[in-house]
């Protein structure tokens, strides 16, 4: 069985310990990535008028009774 590179340094094989990190440094590494907000996931911000231009189009095209 193959075990997968270290995806810190890229080096040597993963420890059971500390997997999928080749050591604790590693670890302790990508601990501190996520701590300081360095992982994100790329996002598009609606614009500042979102929602208003949502309440304006939501009451033009709803012609459907409201059950309530």
């Amino acid at each position: 069985m193959v075990l997968p590179k270290c995806p810190i340094c890229k080096q040597g094989e993963t420890q059971v310990d500390y997997r999928p990190f080749c050591s604790k440094r590693c670890a302790d590494i990508d601990l501190h990535r996520w701590l300081a907000e360095g992982y994100a996931i790329p996002a598009i911000e609606p614009p500042d008028d979102w929602e208003a231009q949502i309440e304006a189009t939501s009451g033009e095209e709803d012609d459907t009774p409201q059950v309530h």
